[in-house]
């Protein structure tokens, strides 16, 4: 009998024992796989095929089937499912297609439901898009038919265990040491910053790396889609994630809404995790109504890009004069932080820039530092470093802090 025929069927047998109107536990479906690979007499297969068909047997039961193992593996970044039978992971920088599917894709829908399930989400034919979260903080976005044609689409970023430090960014010389020790006098003197980037360049990571520089008394509120930040040594820290609506009556929350919310809750800071839409005024009346030190990100090619994309969000939310919006951008955001991946797949911060006004309709920008490539060594890696290019030129809040 082939393994896979072997394993549908012993799942089958195990179901069976199984009485589903009791919840039973994690050692009591153990306990009750063990019972059926007794009964069966698998002698014939090694050790190792029984360990691993046992394994799989509670996977499938009550996990995430074939993907668990991929989800507990640190070297994998990412996983991406195209239907049943193509999946992609994305191991130490590489993108590879496994040998493996789910043996129906009634079963990939068993996952699905599991995961969206374990955040109060509902994704179905009504409601074909949603994003969510495993429980260990890894960011999953599911489209089902009939949006998707070829099957459901589920990708996953995992986050690592333990938190990246700054330390560890400049081990990997994502940033120069110049650079970490001036962002750091930044966030401790309350400027506020934006962090821009296009899709897997780490946005989220240096965001959770900047925020270590906050001092532990302050009072911080987060504010995300699907929530993935990791902040740590801040004891007083208000996690707040937004709704969708749903069939039980239930309202959506936005971002806006929880931005608006958080005004009331004496925040020291606002972090919001990306802005993508409309909510992108409201954030820009925080940084301009007294809450020094926020934080957020956003898609953009360059820092540059990310003022135009500014611009437009803002006017999905409110009909204002360019000429306003781009004063609220100036006066409110302080510092943009542009992160990209290199053709090495290496992340690095290529932009530090400093918004300085105003000047007939265009907001001024003074290049801090720029990332500048001298050449690529013998295994294609990227050489270059990341070179000062001035000096900030709006020292207040620095002097306010008592930094040099």
């Amino acid at each position: 009998m082939e393994y896979a025929e072997l394993k549908r069927e012993l799942r089958g047998k195990v179901q069976e024992r199984m009485d589903f109107l009791k919840d039973f536990t994690d050692a009591e479906v153990e306990d009750t796989i063990d019972e059926i690979l007794l009964e069966q007499k698998l002698l014939a297969y090694p050790v190792e095929t029984r360990r691993r068909l046992k394994q799989e047997l509670f996977d499938s039961l009550r996990r995430l089937d074939i993907l668990q193992i991929f989800v507990e593996d640190s070297s994998v970044t990412e996983i991406m499912i195209n239907g049943k039978d193509h999946i992609f992971v994305e191991q130490d920088g590489r993108l590879r297609e496994l040998d493996i599917g789910f043996e129906s894709t009634e079963k990939l829908q068993d996952v699905i439901q599991q995961i969206v399930a374990g955040c109060n989400r509902v994704v179905n034919e009504a409601s074909p898009i949603v994003d969510a979260r495993l429980p260990d903080g890894a960011r999953v976005n599911i489209v089902m038919n009939p949006i998707a044609l070829n099957g459901p689409i589920v990708t996953i970023r995992r986050f690592p265990e333990k938190p990246i430090t700054m330390e560890r960014l400049l081990q990997i010389e994502s940033i120069s040491r110049e650079a970490a020790a001036f962002l750091e006098k930044l966030v401790r003197a309350k400027y506020n910053i934006f962090i821009s980037g296009g899709t897997g360049s780490g946005k989220t990571t240096f965001l959770n790396v900047l925020s270590q520089y906050i001092p532990s008394e302050e009072r911080v509120i987060t504010i995300e889609d699907s929530a993935e930040l990791q902040l740590q040594g801040l004891p007083n820290l208000v996690r707040l994630e937004t709704r969708n609506s749903n069939v039980e009556g239930c309202s959506e929350i936005t971002i806006r809404d929880l931005i608006k919310s958080s005004l009331r809750m004496r925040p020291d800071r606002i972090i919001v995790g990306e802005v993508r839409g409309a909510e992108a005024i409201d954030m820009l009346q925080c940084l301009n109504t007294g809450h020094d030190g926020s934080m957020s990100t956003g898609h953009a090619n360059s820092a540059r890009d990310m003022l135009a994309r500014l611009e437009n969000m803002v006017l999905m939310g409110m009909e204002l004069p360019l000429a306003a919006i781009r004063q609220q951008i100036a006066s409110g955001v302080d510092i943009i932080v542009h992160l990209g991946r290199l053709r090495d797949k290496s992340r690095k911060v290529l932009e530090i820039t400093e918004l300085t006004g105003c000047e007939g309709n265009e907001i001024k920008r003074n290049p801090l530092f720029l990332f500048e490539e001298t050449g690529e060594g013998k295994t294609g890696n990227v050489i270059g470093k990341l070179q000062q290019k001035g000096e900030l030129l709006h020292g207040d809040k620095l002097k306010a802090a008592g930094l040099s």
